[in-house]
This record gives structure tokens, C-alpha cells and sequence, in this order.
């Protein structure tokens, strides 16, 4: 079957697949002590790169943001086109799809395919129930072992794989992810997206009566029956010729004639199955058509319909862009102004300060120093706020060096804990002060941290 929406699922369907299973192979240069893959989750170093974006544990934020900008792009489509996510670019959509090519590749048509599972077990039988099976398997091992590649070095780690080296996570990884699209990919299909999946009753309450759907027109294609029945009486019968071709194209089985169901994914293989039924025997198209429910009711009282664009410029769809565009704008924000230099810093407290011989005070801190590039840097560490005389020293330099300030070489693409003393003289009491690092580089990035002095007495 061939048609707009047929062929929109089908570049969908390569798109995504395309994207899936070629982004691990991507390189990108990021210099000599960073990996070179484009997309990575390194999760032995706890980091995530995008291309020329790197996320650091302390960054989550930005996962969290993209996850909260994903579950309202997800609210946006399903209020203005219904479940076009779930039609289009799920990936249990997807996989599906591309297994049912497959059968339509190796056991015919559907006709074919009804005739062959009637058919007893044979050599012919089985030989095509091997050959389909196997490729479903050589597909849902290919899509498993994909999914590692995100995780390590892509070809480091196939090599690996294959030669035995590999983590037992990784071989687990991959049995786990086979097995599941062998199985709901292969066998599962609509079932998956009727009864397990949550989303269709979630949607429910994001459609109104202003949401596209794929809609049957009752008013125009009842009373049902076949093209010699109409022509010889066409005022009692409708344009539907219930030919049934809608619902054999449909991947969940439903008859969009019934009404809305849950299992409809809103994929619009209906619509050109019924379009080319209603070309064929000279009939208007769009009997069945994306529409809401108010053009529905306009069209079945005569007036003229709203046209369907304007269905997308309604109040809730601007509120959820709207959200979705300032958590995104924000990100943006954020992703463009931060540093690649950060200060975390933890007071000790056990003990919280120290009297020393000459009468003055000191604390200890537990500094940590990140150095977010792809390059070692020289960080400055200094003491602000805190009285003439306070000095600072470190488990990397000594007391004897003691100072205002300390040059500190952290490694790059790491984080170089520091235990830092800081003494204040005596008969002075100092509150809250800063520690003020600075990279010794052009780029004099910056970052500023409040803490407080603890004195004798202090509660």
C-alpha cells in the first residue's frame, strides 16, 4: 500500500533507525585528553557528551530539563495531533514496522501470510518461519548491541565483544535488549500498545474537541455497503463500500468506523487505504481524515469547516509551546553562560576549628576543584573576606608556604580534591568569607564560593 502518510512513516522509520544505529560511530575531536566519539555516556567518569557538549554529574540539570522539555513536546503533540508520537516515532512503532516489512518480504502479502498460517507444517513453512525469525534476530542483536556503543568506545568496544573482552554487563546488556525486541517487536506488536503501554489512558486527558484525530465520517459514509448495492440504490447507502480495507491495514487490528478506541495510534494508514478505495471508485476522498471533532460536526451540518492548521493555534497548545520554549530557552541560557571552572566547598566539623600555639584560629576545608576542560590548567585558590593576616595552606604545599592565595595544576577532565587550612590571627572574628577560584589561563574563568569561619564559642 503506498500513500502520503505510508511514505511519511517510511521516512520516519529510516530516519530514526538511521540515527539510532549510526550516531555511535560518529567522531569528534575534542582534543588529546578527551574521548573523540560525538555521542558518549562515559559512565566511569560519570560525564555525557554531545558533540562540543560536555555534562558533569554536578550539571544534571541540563538531563533533567531536556527530560522535562521531552515529556511536554510530548503533551504538546498529542493535544494538537492526538498520538501521532505513537503512530510515527515510538520505537515499539518502529521496530514493529520494520519487522512487518520483513514478513511482508519473506511470506508475500496478506493474503499470502493468512494463507501460510493455515497451512500445514511443511518444509516450505518452516523454512520461511526460520528465515523470518533469524532476521528478526539478526535485527533485535544489532539493535541490543547499538545500545552498548553509547557507553563505551564504539570500536573499541566491538572488538572486544567479539574477541570475549568485554564486561559481563555488556553481553547482559545486549541478551536483555534482544530479547525484548525479538519478542515485542516480533510477536508482541499491538499488543504492547494496547495493554502495556500507559500513555494511550494518559492521553485521553490531553485531547478536546479541537485535537486532530483520524477520524471516520459517519454522517457521510453510513449506511454501509457494497458498490452494487450503492449503485443501484444510492440514496440508501453511504460512500463506505465496507470493503474492510482500513482495517486491514491498521497495525493494532481496530475498525476506525467504530469510533475512537485506545488502540488507535494515529499512524493515518486508514486514511490512504480509504482514499485510494474512494479514488478508485470516484468517490470524494477523506471519508476517513484527520479532523477535530467541532470541524466534524461543521462538516456534518453543512458549513464550512475550520481548516486544520488553525486547530494548532488554540490556547493549550500555546501554554505547553510556551512552557516548552522558556525551559529550553533556559537551558540555552545556561549551557552558554556556565564556566569551565567549578568550587565546591565542605567545612570540617569534626573538629570545627582549631586553637593554635600563637593564640590564633584555624579551620579546615575540603575543596573541590574541576577543571571542565580538555586541557591541564593552573587554578588560583584565594581568600576573601577575611581579615589582614589570614593565610591559607594546603596537603599539596605545606605550611610553610602559607598564603592568601595558592596555585593549584588540576589535571584535565578531573576533579582534584584539596584539604585547605585557612588561620586567622588572633583577637579577630571573622563570619562568613569566600574562596575565590580563578584559572590562570586567557580565558580568567571564575567561580566564587561562601563558607564560614568557625570561633571558639560558636553554636
Amino acid at each position: 500500500m503506498d500513500g502520503p502518510f505510508r511514505r511519511f512513516k517510511w521516512l520516519v522509520m529510516i530516519v530514526t533507525l538511521t540515527i539510532y544505529y549510526v550516531t555511535p560511530w560518529l567522531r569528534w575531536d575534542r582534543g588529546p585528553y578527551a574521548p573523540d566519539q560525538a555521542v558518549l555516556i562515559d559512565l566511569a567518569n560519570r560525564r555525557f557528551y554531545m558533540f562540543d557538549i560536555e555534562i558533569w554529574p554536578h550539571e544534571f540539570y541540563f538531563v533533567a530539563g531536556l527530560l522535562i522539555m521531552a515529556g511536554i513536546g510530548l503533551f504538546l503533540v498529542t493535544s494538537a495531533v492526538g498520538r501521532a508520537w505513537c503512530g510515527y516515532a515510538c520505537p515499539q512503532t518502529v521496530w514493529t514496522d520494520l519487522f512487518q516489512h520483513i514478513d511482508r518480504f519473506i511470506d508475500g502479502d496478506r493474503n499470502a501470510r493468512m494463507r501460510l498460517d493455515k497451512a500445514p507444517w511443511g518444509a516450505a513453512k518452516t523454512a520461511r518461519r526460520v528465515s523470518k525469525w533469524g532476521v528478526y534476530l539478526l535485527i533485535s542483536l544489532v539493535t541490543g548491541g547499538a545500545w552498548i556503543l553509547y557507553f563505551a568506545d564504539a570500536p573499541t568496544l566491538l572488538v572486544e565483544f567479539f574477541q570475549g573482552e568485554a564486561s559481563p554487563v555488556a553481553y547482559m546488556t545486549v541478551a536483555v535488549l534482544t530479547g525484548t525486541t525479538f519478542w515485542l517487536g516480533g510477536f508482541m506488536r499491538e499488543q504492547v500498545c494496547i495493554y502495556m503501554c500507559p500513555w494511550p489512558r494518559i492521553q485521553a486527558a490531553m485531547l478536546d474537541e479541537k485535537s486532530l484525530l483520524v477520524t471516520y465520517k459517519d454522517w457521510r459514509g453510513e449506511q454501509r455497503g457494497s458498490l452494487k448495492k450503492a449503485q443501484k440504490n444510492p440514496d440508501k447507502y453511504g460512500d463506505c463500500v465496507d470493503c474492510r480495507e482500513c482495517v486491514a491495514v491498521c497495525p493494532t487490528g481496530i475498525d476506525i468506523r467504530e469510533g475512537q478506541q485506545i488502540g488507535c495510534i494515529t499512524c493515518g494508514l486508514c486514511i490512504d487505504a480509504c482514499d485510494r478505495v474512494m479514488k478508485d471508485i470516484g468517490r470524494p476522498r477523506g471519508l476517513i481524515d484527520y479532523a477535530t471533532l467541532d470541524q466534524c460536526e461543521a462538516e456534518a451540518a453543512g458549513a464550512a469547516p475550520t481548516p486544520a492548521w488553525k486547530a494548532l493555534l488554540r490556547p493549550r497548545t500555546f501554554v505547553y509551546f510556551g512552557i516548552w520554549g522558556a525551559i529550553g530557552a533556559g537551558l540555552l541560557f545556561a549551557l552558554g553562560t556556565r564556566t569551565h571552572t567549578d568550587l565546591t566547598v565542605s567545612p570540617d566539623r569534626n573538629p570545627p576549628f582549631m586553637l593554635m600555639k600563637d593564640g590564633s584560629v584555624r579551620n579546615a576545608f575540603t575543596l573541590r576543584l574541576r577543571n571542565m576542560e580538555a586541557r591541564p590548567r593552573d587554578m588560583e585558590i584565594a581568600l576573601s573576606d577575611l581579615p589582614a593576616g589570614s593565610v591559607m595552606w594546603t596537603d599539596r604545599i605545606g605550611r610553610e608556604d602559607a598564603a592568601a592565595s595558592q596555585v593549584i595544576s588540576v589535571p584535565a577532565n578531573e576533579t582534584r580534591i584539596v584539604r585547605a587550612y585557612v588561620t586567622v590571627p588572633i583577637g579577630t572574628e571573622p563570619d562568613a568569607f569566600s574562596f575565590e577560584l580563578t584559572s590562570l589561563d586567557e580565558q580568567r574563568e571564575r567561580d566564587i564560593e561562601r563558607t564560614t569561619f568557625t570561633l571558639p564559642g560558636a553554636n
